[in-house]
C-alpha cells in the first residue's frame, strides 16, 4: 500500500524532444524515485546528428547512428510516446498532442532547432537541407538520381549542371558535407559511372564569412580550407547564396552557378510551439531560461540543448553554442537539479565547460580546437580525435561496432556499399464495399 501511495505522489515531468538534450536528461533519470518521466518524440529513435551527412552521402547506414527509444528505456523506467505536439497550455499543465494529450508538472523542452533559410522562400522551396534522418536518406536519394540522370545525358552543359553541387554553409556541417561529396566524385563516381569519366562538374562552397568554420582557431581555418582544395573544392568566402530558381543559385557577388543541387548548411532556427508566448523567445526563437534553464515567465517549464538561450554566462551574453556538448550538459545538469531538488537540497545552477571544436575534411584530414583554443589537433592525429569522440558519444554499442566497421571499410576500400535508393510507397486500401 505504501509503494502504491509513493507511485502515486510522484511527480510527472514530461520532456518534449529526445535528441542529445533529451535523451541526456532521460538517462539520468533512469529509474529514479521521484518522478514519472515520459518523453515525447515525433520519432521512435534517437540519432546521432553529427554523422548524418555521413548517411546522406552513402557512408554509413542509417541504422548505424540511430537507435529505437523504447529499447533504450527498457527497464529503465522511462515512458515513451510517439506524437507530435500541437500546443501547450501552460495555466492547465497540459501538452496537446496529434493523438490525445498529457498532463505534466514540470515540463522540459529539448526539442532542437531546424534549418534556418532566413526567409529566402526560393532556396527553402528547392534547397536540400540536413536536419533529420528523412532529410538524409532523402539527400542520398536526390544524389544518386542525379548522378544516374548525368550518366545517361548527352548534352554536355547539362551533365555539367547535373554533377554540380552547392553547398552553402561553411561551419562543419558545410565542411564535412563537401569533402564527403569531394571524396565520392575523386574515388567513387567513374568507378561506378564510367560513361562519366573525365566530366568536370565541381564542388562549391559558399559562406558569408571570410574564413571556414569561423568559431574555430586561425590555424583551422587555414588547414581546413587547404584541405578542401586539395579536394578539389571550389571555395566561395564572404558571398551568400541570394536565390535558386530554374537550376540557378545566384550569389551575391553576381555570379550565377548552373546546378540542380543546393545543399544548405548555412543556419538553424529553433522549433516553436503553440502557448509558448512570444515574450519567452529570444534571438532564433530560442526560449529565454535563466542559469537553472526555466524559461522566463514560465511556471514550471524548463528548457535545454538548441532550443534555449542561456544570457546568464558572462563568456556567452548571446547564449551558449547551439553544438551537442551545451545540450548534452544542460540535459544532465537540469535531472540532478530535479533530483537535488526532490532531495530537499539546493540546486545548482547551469555552467558551460567548453571541451572544443572538430570537423573532418574528407577521410585522411581532421581539425580539432579542444579547451577553447588551447590544444590544436590536425591531419592523422585530429583524424584519431575525431574518430575516437564520436564513437564514444553513440548511444548504444551496437551502433559503435557498425559504424566503427563501416568506417574502416570505407577507409581501407575508398568506397562504401550504401549507395542505394529506398523509396517509399504508398500503398492504396482496396475500398470497403460490405
Amino acid at each position: 500500500m505504501e509503494n502504491i501511495k509513493a507511485k502515486q505522489a510522484k511527480k510527472n515531468i514530461v520532456v518534449v524532444g529526445g535528441g542529445f538534450a533529451g535523451l541526456k536528461f532521460a538517462q539520468h533519470m533512469f529509474n529514479n524515485k521521484y518522478y514519472n518521466v515520459t518523453l515525447i518524440d515525433k520519432n521512435n529513435y534517437n540519432f546521432f546528428t553529427p554523422l548524418l551527412y555521413q548517411v546522406a552521402t552513402g557512408f554509413l547506414d542509417a541504422s548505424s547512428i540511430s537507435y529505437p527509444f523504447r529499447k533504450l528505456f527498457r527497464d529503465k523506467g522511462i515512458h515513451f510516446r510517439l506524437a507530435e505536439v500541437v500546443r501547450v497550455d501552460t495555466e492547465k499543465q497540459i501538452v496537446y498532442l496529434d493523438e490525445g494529450e498529457i498532463h505534466y508538472d514540470h515540463l522540459v523542452f529539448a526539442a532542437g532547432a531546424k534549418a534556418n533559410f532566413f526567409g529566402n522562400e526560393s532556396v527553402r522551396a528547392n534547397a536540400i537541407s540536413l536536419k533529420g534522418m528523412e532529410d538524409a536518406l532523402f539527400m542520398r536519394n536526390e544524389l544518386i538520381k542525379t548522378v544516374e540522370k548525368a550518366s545517361i545525358e548527352s548534352d554536355p552543359a547539362e551533365r555539367r549542371r547535373l554533377l554540380t553541387v552547392v553547398v552553402a554553409g561553411g561551419g562543419a556541417t558545410g565542411v564535412e558535407v563537401a569533402g564527403m561529396l569531394a571524396e565520392m566524385k575523386n574515388n567513387i563516381i567513374e568507378k561506378d559511372y564510367p560513361e562519366l569519366k573525365g566530366v568536370n562538374g565541381q564542388i562549391l562552397v559558399v559562406d558569408g564569412n571570410s574564413v571556414l568554420l569561423a568559431p574555430m582557431s586561425e590555424k583551422t581555418h587555414k588547414e581546413t580550407y587547404n584541405a578542401l582544395i586539395g579536394l578539389g573544392v571550389k571555395i566561395k568566402l564572404n558571398t551568400r547564396v541570394m536565390s535558386f530558381t530554374n537550376d540557378q543559385v545566384c550569389l551575391s557577388d553576381g555570379e550565377v552557378v548552373e546546378t540542380k543541387t543546393l545543399i544548405w548548411c548555412a543556419g538553424i532556427i529553433a522549433h516553436t510551439f503553440a502557448g509558448i508566448p512570444e515574450s519567452s523567445l529570444g534571438i532564433g526563437n530560442r526560449m529565454k531560461t535563466d542559469n537553472f534553464n526555466r524559461v522566463h515567465r514560465l511556471d514550471n517549464v524548463y528548457a535545454i540543448g538548441d532550443i534555449s538561450v542561456q544570457q546568464t554566462d558572462d563568456l556567452y551574453p548571446k547564449g551558449h553554442p547551439q553544438l551537442a556538448q551545451p545540450a548534452i550538459q544542460q540535459g544532465r545538469t537540469l535531472a540532478r537539479n530535479f533530483i537535488t531538488i526532490a532531495k530537499g537540497n539546493i540546486p545548482t545552477p547551469f555552467k558551460y565547460f567548453d571541451r572544443g571544436d572538430m570537423a573532418i575534411v574528407g577521410r585522411h584530414h581532421a581539425v580539432a580546437d579542444l579547451f577553447k583554443n588551447k590544444l590544436h589537433l590536425s591531419g592523422f592525429l585530429g583524424l584519431l580525435g575525431w574518430l575516437f569522440i564520436h564513437l564514444i558519444s553513440l548511444v548504444n554499442y551496437d551502433n559503435k561496432i557498425k559504424t566503427l566497421y563501416e568506417w574502416i571499410v570505407a577507409y581501407l576500400t575508398k568506397d562504401q556499399a550504401l549507395r542505394m535508393m529506398f523509396k517509399h510507397k504508398e500503398v492504396s486500401k482496396p475500398l470497403d464495399t460490405n
